[in-house]
């Protein structure tokens, strides 16, 4: 059995966004390659008709309350400890590295290359995953062997987490603990939206590869944090998943706040001497906010800690704006 909507336009281009902001913050590919593994990504998930969800194989799988569960990608890993759960997953992919529990679990490949042998060994009863890319359909398959049921996590809202954060207790018999985890996460975002509703809108540039320069589109979930702190992506309404922007168009615009996924503090002073050098009002205000990377582009429960700290830095800029 498999649980998917068809991946809506928005989430397609958030795997290379994704990308992108991965390799400009690790440095272990370029911009260049991530987009292009990006690109494969998509034509794989477009190219896969998937199973509409129903209400009816929800009921069916949150009637098996104790699994052995395998996530194929660290936000849902991190959506099934928040669920209170973390003690039913027996594998995960290598990038799985939060909360720290997380670490210690059994590696079954990268998300892209999954290890068939390890797999089977761990029997796995329940799959895990985001999109419905290449790898994931070797594990439908190899699910149907292994009578387990696969299913996808696929947040398109920030409202999106929560809720499926109540989904993943339900399924795996830790409903109160969840729902309690889920109401707390809803309240916080409630809290956001009633402080920042009436504010007045700040333009924001979200940086995430500097030679050359790329930046993050259409993606559904930023851009849904973005509304929410009464801020909006300048180039949200590109239509295209990381596109290449020349500086002189980000100059134009006047962005109130550059948005620089890194790991480290000495990244904030680069981009801010970089962009003050350009001309950017901005940062010769010192309008530069660094995000941990994990943080703000995985789909899981700490995109919540990190739109927090969003709408208060965009606030810090509205002072300022225009």
């Amino acid at each position: 059995m498999v649980m998917q909507a068809r991946p809506a336009p928005g989430t397609v281009r958030y795997a290379a966004c994704a990308a992108v902001a991965a390799a400009r913050a690790t440095g272990k590919a370029s911009v260049r390659a991530a987009l292009a593994a990006a690109a494969l990504a998509v034509a794989a998930i477009w190219a896969t008709p998937a199973a509409p969800a129903r209400a009816s194989e929800a009921e069916a799988v949150s009637a098996i309350r104790s699994h052995r569960v395998i996530t194929l990608a660290p936000h849902a890993t991190e959506i099934v400890f928040a669920a209170g759960a973390g003690e039913q997953i027996v594998g995960t992919v290598s990038s799985s590295d939060y909360p720290s529990a997380a670490r210690r679990l059994p590696r079954v490949g990268d998300g892209i290359t999954l290890n068939r042998e390890i797999i089977i060994t761990l029997k796995p009863t329940l799959f895990i995953g985001w999109l419905r890319s290449a790898a994931a359909l070797q594990v439908e398959r190899l699910a149907g062997r292994l009578d387990a049921e696969v299913v996808y996590f696929t947040p398109a809202k920030l409202r999106d987490i929560p809720a499926q954060v109540r989904l993943a207790g339900d399924m795996l018999g830790s409903t109160a603990y969840a729902s309690k985890a889920a109401a707390s996460m809803e309240d916080r975002i409630d809290a956001l939206e009633t402080r920042y509703s009436d504010r007045t809108i700040v333009p924001v540039f979200i940086e995430v590869g500097t030679l050359p320069l790329y930046t993050i589109g259409d993606d559904p979930l930023i851009n849904d944090a973005l509304r929410i702190c009464a801020a909006v992506n300048i180039y949200a309404s590109t239509g295209i998943p990381a596109p290449r922007v020349p500086i002189e168009s980000v100059l134009i615009q006047q962005p109130g706040l550059i948005v620089a996924p890194a790991r480290h503090d000495p990244a904030s002073q680069d981009t801010l001497k970089r962009w003050t050098s350009y001309g950017l009002t901005a940062a010769a205000r010192g309008h530069v906010h660094i995000a941990d990377p994990d943080a703000l582009f995985r789909p899981g429960p700490r995109l919540i800690d990190a739109t927090e700290a969003l709408c208060a830095a965009i606030d810090r800029a509205r002072m300022d704006y225009p």
